[in-house]
């Protein structure tokens, strides 16, 4: 373990690519090879004399993107795991070895201490995950798993040094998992850009079982573009190798683990060199007009000026994802005529108002504003509004005999939630809407106590002002506060 001021002594900077194959540089499987393969050499010093131990490294990652750190797991500190222990949920379940996040913390130093001599030493192991089912929307079941406590503490301290690196490596239409690019930041991005660029079709894309279908091949060979440190690559071949446990049975698994901390980033990484970079690269090199992508997790539209444009992407992007085993859904890919001409060019081959697509939880639409601007309306999608008035009926029939002012603060909160991710310019009357449906599932809770109920809705209106927030829009519009963000760079930067 290095000391003070030896921090990353020894980073590798790769050649540079040229110009032309910049946006390929690191994805190739030729490139792939010979980068993994090649001799590592000394390099610039990435010290710690900084406050933070990795603003050394972020610095050299973002000047140099051919750069091979070779000396990262010494980041991984005794502290770091104890920040990693402190950002995890004290009520969330245990995995596979069954240590609750209290029971760990009741001699936390001690069991920290011995963590980090595991990790430093190589004597770490990492446990199969617990295999759990939940629910989706569509019916069907998703997979996650459950990570024990000691792995998701190595994986949060490992995930934090490895973002120091490919923070600077992602690119700017790149969200969901990152820090400071949630949800909303993405659905800015994309109403900004279909209202700014000369978008006329949109393509609505998903990818099938995205991380049960990661090869695994590949993404344990992404990494080592970056990364040079074999430690730190073991670690995350322990991860992979783990598996999952189900009625005591052990199976291998497949892709990468759903529910585990190293997951997104893991997940980010194999898209950035799979789908990302060649992007960036077929949007300069092939396109004819204007092409604008979001993307956020496995999810991601791209909207196109020209329809061959559109047509020749999809055929190109399925032929590249069944290089690296992925699919595009069949059912929910959709190419859809969207843009600010796509009703006047529907009603002139008379046909109906422009399709719609959804986006992490609003459905978009093309409409316009009071002067007849263009505008993309975003309303809540209709499964997820019947979803969460469902979830809210069902626990106002377990909760129906509480206190009605403990009723009216859990419902409060519901309420509160559901406007702090809903409550967009445009959308009042879906949350106005939720609202009022809450109120009234409340007024029937409330009559089921007893046969001899008082509630009228005259007192049930009263319930209503006194706990329900009152629906309002809370986030500003999407082309100000994306403004502010980037600070005037384009939108499909």
């Amino acid at each position: 373990m290095n000391g003070h001021g030896q921090s990353d002594r020894f980073v590798v900077p790769a050649n540079p690519p040229d110009k032309a194959a910049a946006a390929e540089a690191g994805e190739e499987r030729e490139r792939a090879k010979g980068n993994t393969a090649g001799e590592t050499r000394p390099g610039r010093s990435a010290g710690t004399d900084v406050s933070s131990g990795l603003d050394r490294v972020r610095e050299v990652a973002r000047r140099d993107k051919g750069a091979r750190f070779t000396a990262l797991l010494h980041h991984v500190t005794a502290d770091r795991l104890c920040w990693a222990y402190l950002a995890l949920s004290p009520k969330a379940a245990p995995g596979a070895g069954g240590m609750w996040w209290e029971d760990y913390g009741k001699d936390l130093r001690a069991n920290l201490r011995d963590l980090h001599e595991r990790v430093q030493g190589g004597r770490y192991r990492a446990l199969p995950s617990r295999r759990t089912y939940i629910p989706k929307a569509d019916g069907r079941l998703r997979p996650p798993g459950i990570a024990a406590l000691e792995d998701k503490i190595v994986q949060r301290a490992v995930v934090e040094v490895l973002s120091a690196i490919y923070e600077t490596d992602f690119q700017g239409f790149s969200y969901g998992f990152r820090p400071g690019r949630g949800q909303h930041d993405a659905l800015d991005a994309l109403t900004v850009g279909i209202e700014r660029k000369k978008v006329n079709w949109v393509l609505d894309a998903d990818i099938r079982d995205f991380f049960t279908s990661v090869d695994r091949g590949w993404l344990e060979k992404f990494p080592r573009h970056r990364i040079a440190d074999e430690r730190v690559l073991r670690l995350v071949g322990k991860w992979l190798a783990a598996g999952v446990m189900e009625d005591g049975v052990w199976s291998e698994g497949a892709g990468t683990p759903q529910g585990a901390s190293a997951s997104p980033l893991l997940a980010n990484v194999y898209l950035h060199y799979v789908l990302d970079l060649w992007v960036a690269w077929w949007r300069q090199h092939e396109a004819r007009g204007d092409v604008v992508i979001v993307r956020f997790a496995d999810d991601f539209v791209a909207g196109f000026q020209h329809l061959g444009d559109a047509r020749q992407f999809l055929r190109d992007l399925r032929k590249r994802f069944a290089e690296y085993g992925l699919e595009l859904h069949p059912d929910k890919t959709r190419l859809i005529e969207f843009g600010r001409f796509a009703a006047r060019n529907r009603a002139a081959r008379g046909l109906g108002k422009p399709e719609t697509f959804a986006f992490p939880g609003f459905t978009h639409r093309c409409g316009t504003t009071r002067r007849g601007r263009f505008q993309v309306k975003r309303v809540t999608i209709a499964k997820r509004l019947r979803a969460a008035l469902s979830r809210v009926k069902e626990q106002l029939r377990k909760r129906m005999h509480q206190p009605i002012p403990v009723q009216g603060r859990w419902l409060a909160s519901v309420v509160s939630g559901h406007m702090a991710y809903y409550a967009v310019p445009g959308n009042y009357r879906a949350i106005a809407a939720f609202r009022d449906q809450v109120t009234r599932h409340w007024y029937k809770a409330l009559r089921r106590r007893s046969q001899r109920t008082t509630v009228t809705w005259e007192r049930m209106n009263r319930f209503q002002d006194r706990w329900l927030p009152r629906a309002r829009i809370t986030h500003p519009c999407p082309d100000a506060r994306f403004a502010a963000r980037t600070q005037g760079r384009s939108p499909v930067r």
